[in-house]
């Protein structure tokens, strides 16, 4: 059986040059490269130390500026939490499966971080459940996560992917560095409430498949549309007609603004992907919104703790 590993990667050296590539690997290491909490030892300051890490209490008892050390962290725990119940099924923007962009999300943020030598892990599921298996390094391990998603998706179940965040604070220990992969939805007040609390044990970064236009322009290709997750259908005359395209645009406007304003008071960076030729283009938007958010957040402790 052909190595979906191989695919993917082959489509990112197709879709992205070596510098953008590079860049990607720079993001990811500069968002999660981190360092423990636990205290090594001082030393004196060099030139290029950062600022952040002098010591003031003991520079000003040595009278030379001392910086603090850390014990380096090697290795994160990268967990994938996947929606794979039926909106798998629906097309994404570009017109693919949303199962198969949702495979090489999956297998583009399992590679950069097998590359950074971290574990990755995988939760999947649907309204009904989840199956989790836990984070391990290596392609191979990989490749055994990918096919999980890719035979599982889309089953048969409602998505929804509260369950999934459910079973994470219920059930997974330690500080895991997330990212969800999931369908184009309006969180309702439970899913905020779980999203909040996990942000607040973890790392979360959030990749939002879109959902396909209502109808394509070129009228020769339209035909009925459907709601994969209610079965419910809108015949073809009735989506080109303009005044409902009109109103199903304005629509969609309101719910993105209200999700991106969800996912900001949640403290949980999200970018969206249209199909799999932007993947790697979103995934490198949503390390850096993560970078800057989390910047954004010491920046603001450190004022208030100096406030204090």
């Amino acid at each position: 059986m052909p190595s979906l590993l191989r695919r993917i990667k082959s489509k990112m050296f197709i879709f992205a040059h070596r510098r953008t590539l590079s860049l990607l690997d720079g993001e990811y290491g500069s968002v999660f490269k981190g360092r423990s909490l636990d205290f090594d030892e001082l030393r004196a300051y060099v030139p290029g130390d950062e600022v952040r890490d002098i010591d003031w209490k003991a520079t000003a008892r040595h009278g030379s500026p001392l910086v603090k050390r850390y014990v380096a962290v090697r290795r994160h725990s990268v967990l994938l939490m996947m929606d794979t119940g039926r909106n798998l099924a629906a097309r994404s923007l570009s017109g693919e499966p949303k199962k198969d962009v949702a495979v090489h999300a999956a297998g583009v943020l399992g590679y950069l971080a097998s590359r950074h030598g971290d574990d990755v892990g995988l939760l999947h599921g649907d309204a009904a459940g989840s199956k989790y298996i836990p984070p391990r390094n290596g392609e191979e391990h990989l490749e055994r996560l990918l096919r999980e998603v890719d035979a599982n998706a889309p089953c048969t179940g409602a998505s929804n992917i509260a369950e999934q965040l459910d079973y994470v604070l219920r059930y997974l220990k330690g500080r895991l560095l997330i990212v969800a992969v999931a369908d184009e939805f309006l969180p309702d007040t439970r899913t905020v409430s779980l999203m909040r609390r996990l942000s607040a044990r973890h790392e979360v970064l959030w990749l939002t498949i879109r959902d396909a236009d209502l109808a394509p322009e070129d009228a020769e290709k339209a035909q009925d549309s459907f709601d994969v997750g209610t079965g419910q259908g809108i015949p073809m005359p009735l989506a080109m007609d303009a005044t409902v395209r009109a109103a199903y645009a304005a629509a969609m406007l309101d719910r993105d603004e209200s999700r991106r304003n969800i996912f900001r008071t949640v403290g949980i960076a999200e970018e969206q992907t249209t199909g799999s030729e932007d993947v790697l283009t979103a995934v490198f938007a949503l390390l850096e919104k993560h970078r800057s958010g989390a910047m954004s957040a010491r920046s603001s402790g450190k004022d208030g703790a100096n406030a204090g």
